[in-house]
């Protein structure tokens, strides 16, 4: 792979994300073994640096980067020299000086992964695991990986064959629906989705939309229910950011019980699904809010799946930014 980091979907040709999805599906093949390490980054140190809190991203490319052999620094703004008012630029000089070999980033600010990949402050790999409302690109191919697997299956044949090297997505219809406004994932996704090949609808109240969506590669829509008579492959629930909403003044939505009953995927529009439709949710889920338990924990959930995957995609692509074999140019 030709890059030297990965901040954004864009940053990615059709044949670049079809390589990092079949490297994933060759590193998801190697979890089933009794050792799920290898020594690939034996000796090389990985840095999460996150200045925002996240369980389920931190963790697995933690997990990620130790089954490929890496050494892990954890990094938290809290209880660091950042709340002392120390800069990105310094903290990565820090972090240079250390010997690190790559660093992975989040960060509440759009564009702070690529102000550190390209301000010139270290000569390092920088990967984005979310910045602001802008990427998250990690997300977006776990989420693809998922879709994938799911879209070429055939429900009726209880052998799952392994997908073909750069199978895509085309003709894949797939629903996101909630919180644009404020989700980098719904960014993310609408740029990869639709690069494989699918076709992607945006479904939100206009208050939770942003400016400009309409220049964006997939169609809009407000109402639910004639989204999903679209019959798509797949529906994507997004979180509600609440704690993004609080810090701009709230107003979005009239309640809570109004969004739920406008946009939440309850148990009636469960129901009204196709039998082979998956539900996606980049996680935390606020149940009962975008989201009905029933959904949620029903067979056709792949949230716990998207999870799996995410391991396999950010070992997929910590080898492709870092291993020799991966990237020849390292």
């Amino acid at each position: 792979m030709s890059l030297d980091h990965l901040i954004s979907i864009r940053d990615l040709d059709y044949r670049e994300a079809l390589l990092l999805l079949d490297t994933a599906e060759q590193m998801a093949a190697t979890q089933f073994r009794r050792v799920k390490k290898l020594p690939t980054l034996h000796g090389r140190t990985v840095v999460n640096l996150f200045f925002e809190d996240s369980t389920r991203t931190r963790l697995s490319f933690e997990a990620a980067a130790k089954r490929l052999s890496a050494d892990v620094i954890n990094f938290s703004a809290k209880g660091s020299s950042v709340s002392k008012g120390e800069s990105l630029k310094d903290t990565a000089l820090t972090l240079q000086a250390m010997g690190a070999d790559a660093v992975i980033v989040r960060h509440s600010s759009s564009g702070a992964a690529h102000r550190l990949a390209h301000a010139g402050w270290m000569d390092l790999p920088v990967l984005n695991a979310g910045d602001g409302t802008h990427q998250h690109p990690t997300q977006a191919l776990l989420d693809a990986m998922t879709l994938r697997r799911h879209f070429h299956r055939d429900p009726t044949d209880p052998e799952v064959e392994p997908l073909a090297p750069g199978t895509d997505l085309a003709g894949a219809r797939v629903v996101i629906v909630g919180d644009v406004l404020h989700s980098r994932v719904a960014r993310s996704n609408v740029d990869l989705l639709t690069l494989l090949g699918a076709s992607v609808t945006l479904v939100a109240p206009p208050t939770l939309l942003p400016v400009g969506v309409e220049t964006w590669n997939c169609e809009v829509e407000y109402d639910f229910d004639r989204a999903l008579a679209q019959e798509p492959d797949a529906v994507m629930m997004l979180r509600v950011q609440r704690e993004r909403m609080s810090a701009a003044g709230g107003g979005f939505f009239p309640s809570p019980g109004e969004y739920h009953l406008a946009y939440g995927l309850d148990r009636q529009r469960f129901d009204a699904l196709g039998p082979d439709t998956i539900i996606m949710h980049p996680g935390p889920m606020n149940r009962g809010l975008e989201i009905s338990a029933e959904a949620a924990d029903s067979p056709r959930s792949v949230v716990v799946e998207q999870v799996a995957n995410g391991v396999s995609v950010r070992m997929a692509a910590l080898y492709l930014l870092l291993a020799p074999e991966g990237n020849p140019r390292d």
